[in-house]
């Protein structure tokens, strides 16, 4: 087990390292505002980068290429420990925080989840919220992916750790001969349409600080709000309306968004077959919601029950996670609709979470095949996901996947009703965590926080936001005991 540790601490300590070089944005925030939190950045940054460089220096001599499973081990301590570092500042800044409500905070941030256990956010240093919604915006494309770019700076090369990371079934599918050029072009484009958001925010009438924090938070498609009332603070249709198509922007694949900017044409939109499903389930979603409240009486007229309706199903379908009004106040049916669209309305290869479009499809083509052969039983019936023949070890990595994903959510619930939870807010608050969406139902709805749960509680919510960010297989696969065979 030593033996396996070794080689990834060189790449660690490197990771480790440029996360802290991170802190310096908020601490500039801090001085420039002069909010009182600089000291918070000061003593973590330096913990953070001498703790990298540490481990760095110690791993010098056994670097080499990484393998199959060293990818998978570093993935998963990277997503593990830079949590711990990330909640020092949240700890240095508010004394009243103990570990487990830092790290759990850190890590909604990091997994893009957005679930919070504080209150009064708009009473916080203005550099404490960006640090949250900056963690939304590393963790959102991944931190692997921006530092596959640098390792082979450093004579490692980042492939093996790039395809662990990647969330889609399709993992080999390259869109630059070198993995590094892949890597830099997502970041740009993940840097463009950040700004692009940020400057529309701002053009809207949110100030500077604010369309920056909640910029992170969309394209990240985090939730990490500076307002306890979210986005409803604003009380604005033209910011909200801006905050839907970004996180519709963030929610597809950004190989596509890759592709279009690099070939200067639209046609890999048309040509993506997620995306149709994608925006033709949430707009029959928003309308049929819409219809709901407006028939049941909870907004005057259905123009205001349709903003309500679209707002809050965009939000939750694309895993963002923000809300313009309570809907765990809504019908019982809407708010369980908004959870089971959050678990897979979002696309591979994006910074959403849940089981991805690109599974739910496939699952679906699947089983009307299934019927087919019930008629026809001898009939050769391929499977195509566009133009692409789809080989049936993708469909059986697939259904295995789905069986892995409900059975998490099922144990992790029982464990959480175990734990003394009523059934809905710990069912609401698996799928919530497990999906990286942010808020649940219950006691954990968009109008309150985590913070009712026990400390045992809060780290099965942990687990869970890890788990779902890991997509599952990554993660477990390093708990069984022939990982650590030779």
């Amino acid at each position: 087990m030593v033996y396996r540790l070794l080689p990834l601490l060189h790449v660690l300590g490197m990771i480790i390292a440029v996360f802290g070089l991170s802190m310096l944005f908020p601490l500039f925030i801090s001085l420039a505002f002069n909010d009182g939190a600089e000291l918070a950045y000061d003593e973590a940054a330096l913990i953070t980068i001498g703790s990298g460089l540490l481990l760095w220096l110690l791993g010098r001599r056994w670097k080499r290429e990484l393998k199959k499973r060293d990818g998978i081990l570093l993935v998963v301590l990277v997503w593990t420990l830079l949590p711990g570092f990330a909640s020092l500042p949240l700890m240095f800044q508010l004394p009243d925080l103990s570990f487990t409500d830092a790290y759990f905070e850190a890590t909604s941030g990091l997994t893009a989840t957005g679930s919070t256990l504080l209150s009064g956010l708009d009473d916080l240093p203005v550099s404490i919220n960006v640090w949250r919604t900056q963690l939304h915006w590393i963790g959102g494309l991944g931190v692997i992916v921006l530092v596959v770019a640098i390792l082979p700076l450093i004579g490692v090369g980042g492939r093996q750790m790039f395809k662990a990371e990647t969330p889609t079934p399709m993992k080999d599918q390259k869109l630059t001969p070198r993995m590094t050029e892949t890597a830099k072009g997502l970041w740009v484009v993940y840097i463009l349409l950040t700004l692009a958001c940020m400057g529309t925010f701002w053009a809207l009438g949110m100030d500077v600080m604010d369309a920056v924090i909640h910029a992170f938070s969309v394209m990240g498609l985090g939730g990490f709000s500076s307002h306890d009332a979210s986005l409803g603070h604003f009380d604005s249709v033209a910011i909200e309306m801006a905050a839907m198509a970004f996180a519709l922007m963030a929610a597809i694949n950004f190989a596509t968004h890759f592709l279009v900017l690099r070939n200067r044409s639209l046609a890999p939109y048309r040509l993506d077959p997620e995306i149709r499903w994608l925006l033709g389930t949430i707009l029959i979603s928003c309308i049929a919601l819409a219809v709901l409240l407006w028939l049941r009486d909870y907004y005057l007229d259905f123009p205001t029950a349709l903003r309500y309706a679209a707002f809050n199903t965009v939000s939750m379908a694309t895993t963002l996670g923000f809300a313009n009004d309570d809907f765990g106040n809504w019908p019982f049916f809407a708010g369980l609709w908004l959870m089971f669209l959050c678990s897979f309305s979002t696309s591979a290869g994006s910074t959403g979470g849940g089981i991805k479009m690109m599974r739910a499809i496939l699952l679906y083509k699947q089983v009307y095949r299934e019927l087919q052969l019930l008629i026809h039983p001898h009939a050769q019936i391929p499977l195509r996901l566009g133009e692409t023949l789809i080989p049936n070890k993708i469909i059986f990595a697939v259904l295995a996947y789905l069986f892995i994903y409900v059975a998490s959510i099922i144990i992790l619930s029982f464990v959480m009703s175990f734990s003394g939870l009523d059934v809905l807010t710990g069912f609401t608050a698996i799928i919530a965590t497990i999906n990286n969406a942010g808020p649940g139902l219950g006691q954990v709805g968009p109008s309150t926080t985590f913070a009712s749960l026990t400390d045992f509680q809060t780290w099965v919510c942990t687990f869970a936001m890890l788990l779902g960010r890991l997509e599952l297989f990554t993660l477990l696969v390093v708990l069984t005991p022939a990982f650590w065979r030779k």
